[in-house]
């Protein structure tokens, strides 16, 4: 598993219908994170770039686009010239399990939507939600539960959000510095709990799965 760099990721959304969108994906590695935004045609501050680094304190490079399908292709891109040239997991939280989960799901309905090829056939997933369900003593099962009993790393204090269900609000109303600091803080927290599972957690505790299609 650690010979494998941890890239997590997480999905903001307007909703949780098969017709909602995508308004922000995110990943994070131990060198940065990597945001695309979909402003809905909306005009995002000039300086936003550089109030999200002053906020948090380490390196985010950010892409502006115009639609979901204009992100969508962006994200194909950098998966494929970027993310499936390294040896790499991809890794989320509750982003896809045996019985559920969301962000992958959802990006499915998405690029089928739009008719785009899924660009993820390369990468090996790992739910991190799973471990820490099985293998560790918590009593809350929410990304920033877990995070705040078991690391407690002040990412939870940098997130302005109590409920990732502010998320839509804050598109909805153009405020795209908190919705996206909310999502790096997410993804943050996700490979914190990764690394912190691979100290203490054998291979075999980890259930890594292919995302490559059938066909």
């Amino acid at each position: 598993m650690t010979e494998l760099t941890t890239i997590a990721f997480d999905i903001e959304t307007t909703g949780f219908e098969t017709t909602d969108e995508l308004t922000v994906v995110g990943f994070d590695s131990a060198v940065a994170s990597r945001v695309f935004l979909n402003t809905g045609s909306a005009t995002p501050p000039e300086a936003l770039t550089e109030q999200l680094n002053d906020t948090l304190q380490a390196p985010v490079k950010l892409s502006l686009h115009d639609s979901e399908q204009e992100l969508l292709s962006e994200l194909a891109t950098f998966v494929t010239s970027t993310l499936s040239q390294r040896d790499a997991k991809l890794v989320a939280y509750n982003g896809e399990r045996w019985n559920g989960g969301f962000d992958l799901p959802f990006l499915r309905t998405r690029h089928c939507a739009h008719g785009c090829e899924w660009p993820f056939g390369t990468l090996p997933y790992v739910d991190v939600m799973d471990v820490f369900e099985t293998r560790f003593n918590t009593s809350n099962d929410t990304l920033s539960g877990v995070y705040k009993e078991l690391v407690d790393g002040g990412l939870n204090g940098l997130d302005p959000f109590a409920d990732s269900g502010e998320a839509v609000t804050a598109w909805e109303e153009e405020r795209f510095e908190p919705l996206i600091t909310h999502n790096v803080a997410d993804i943050r927290r996700t490979r914190a709990l990764m690394g912190l599972a691979e100290r203490y957690c054998s291979k075999s505790d980890f259930s890594m799965k292919s995302l490559e299609p059938i066909i």
